[in-house]
């Protein structure tokens, strides 16, 4: 039986590759294109917009400053003694006038004595020699007495009168030794904290016993850098009294309530520092200002400008610099910013905003430049200045 024969087709195995990965392919660019068409637009991000306001505010320019007392004394001892009493307390306010230490006063009073009795005897001798001027005088008038004699005389009584001088002199110097025995409170202030105490024996050399500060008022001293300097146009304070602002913030964040104003610009510029030395005078009643403090000074510029005014919170920054969201034809738009000072819980905007866009400040983490946004006005009560 006679088989039929076979037909062999030999087949191209690239052939059959090319074939199979371009039906892969179609199959994945099938796919690619359904899901394409299967994938939703888009979801716009929520956030909370405010307007930027265009509004009339007083520049403030900051500065380092530090709080001096108006009056300041160190206070020593004039006489040499042992210290008898110390009549204060550390750190208590005391008045002027107020006796603060009392010195050993038994040699001081014999000292008194002393020279009160030598001014006596002085005037004893003077006393005698005006006599007996006066009787050479009278013989040479008479003929009974030479003129050699009356100005011997007359030499006399002058030699007593420079006696009863000095001895005058040596009194109120011992009188005045005797006043030193008590130290009294130059000025009104708080006192600071004795160096020595009862018992030590002190004297001109022993330095400073004490410090008295006043403290109400008080000034607060600032360098202003040439540039600065000249944009307050405080070198000449005026003389309405019409000087400009100053507040105080405190190095905790802090404000203080009394506002004070500039009333000394120096006269010349520090060349190493090229900065001028600015003065304020503020009121401190409750004592909240002390000596030597370190704050930061806010001055307030003598007139108002328009200036753009977005909150705060709006703000971030990168390596560039500072910059805001803002939403235009429903997108989230980058708008790179310049800042300026600070205004309660907004910032003054320099450059970058010309007033009435439509900024976010919440939702912030959500978004990119160019994602759909969907925006809510965000209504705020406080933080203005």
């Amino acid at each position: 039986m006679s088989r039929s024969p076979m037909t062999w087709v030999k087949r191209n195995p690239t052939a059959s590759r090319l074939s199979s990965a371009t039906l892969m392919a179609l199959f994945a660019l099938g796919l690619g294109a359904s899901a394409l068409a299967q994938q939703p637009a888009p979801t716009a991000v929520p956030v909370g917009t405010v307007m930027a306001e265009k509004r009339a505010i007083t520049q403030t320019a900051d500065f380092v400053g530090r709080i001096e007392a108006v009056n300041r004394v160190d206070i020593r001892a004039r006489v040499t003694g042992y210290l008898e009493e110390v009549l204060f307390k550390d750190g208590a306010t005391v008045a002027e006038g107020a006796p603060l230490f009392r010195i050993e006063r038994s040699p001081f009073e014999a000292a008194v004595e002393q020279a009160q009795g030598a001014l006596e005897k002085a005037q004893g001798a003077l006393q005698n020699a005006t006599v007996q001027r006066q009787r050479a005088e009278d013989l040479l008038k008479t003929s009974a007495g030479s003129v050699a004699i009356r100005d011997q005389r007359v030499a006399e009584e002058k030699g007593a009168q420079g006696d009863e001088t000095t001895a005058a002199a040596n009194l109120k110097t011992a009188q005045i030794n005797l006043g030193y025995t008590e130290i009294k409170a130059p000025i009104a202030g708080r006192i600071g904290r004795t160096k020595l105490t009862k018992g030590n024996v002190v004297g001109p050399d022993t330095g400073v016993l004490v410090q008295i500060v006043s403290d109400d008022p008080m000034y607060v001293t600032f360098p202003v850098s040439q540039r600065e300097f000249l944009a307050l146009k405080t070198n000449r304070l005026p003389t309405n009294g019409s000087a400009p602002l100053v507040s105080l913030r405190f190095s905790d964040g802090s404000t203080y309530e009394q506002k004070g104003r500039v009333d000394f610009v120096d006269v010349s510029v520090e060349r190493a520092t090229d900065t001028v030395l600015v003065r304020a005078t503020l009121p401190n009643p409750a004592g909240k200002l002390l000596d030597g403090t370190l704050v930061r000074v806010g001055v307030q510029a003598d007139k108002s400008e328009e200036k753009v005014l977005v909150p705060q919170s709006a703000l971030i920054a990168d390596q560039q610099g500072s910059y805001v969201f803002a939403v235009e034809d429903g997108k989230a738009v980058v708008k790179r910013v310049k800042v300026g000072a600070e205004a309660g819980s907004y910032v003054v905007i320099e450059q970058g905003l010309v007033g009435n866009e439509q900024i976010v400040i919440q939702g912030l983490q959500n978004l990119r430049p160019g994602v759909p946004v969907l925006a809510s006005p965000v209504t705020l009560t406080t933080g203005r200045s």
